[in-house]
């Protein structure tokens, strides 16, 4: 699953031979906002282990979903790409915003 929140952007899978989630990230101070904020169950950083995300922590399944709801639970803005700019500024805005222009193809390939 990718998640993308007004703190940060995650990837979070459920590798192999494990029974607990993996929360992998491009910077690690999304991690450390993930953690602070909503999900203190989840595991210190490692940093260079994965293969293409530098960042990455633990956590299990329970533990996340009560993180999960929690973040929709603070869900109280309008507009998510302005949220994203007043939290975490116009950059990370910006790249927000290229990421949902590639996502519009999406829907301009259904109204084929």
């Amino acid at each position: 699953m990718w998640l993308f929140t007004p703190f940060g952007f995650f990837s979070i899978v459920e590798k192999p031979k494990t029974d607990c989630l993996t929360v992998r990230t491009r910077t690690a101070g999304d991690l450390d906002r993930l953690r602070e904020q909503y999900l203190p169950e989840l595991s210190t950083t490692v940093t260079g282990a994965g293969t293409d995300y530098p960042y990455r922590a633990t956590i299990g399944h329970e533990a996340f979903a009560s993180g999960l709801a929690a973040i929709a639970r603070d869900i109280h803005y309008g507009n998510f790409k302005s949220e994203v700019a007043s939290r975490m500024g116009h950059e990370r805005a910006k790249v927000y915003g290229e990421l949902w222009s590639a996502l519009l193809k999406l829907e301009q390939e259904e109204r084929k």
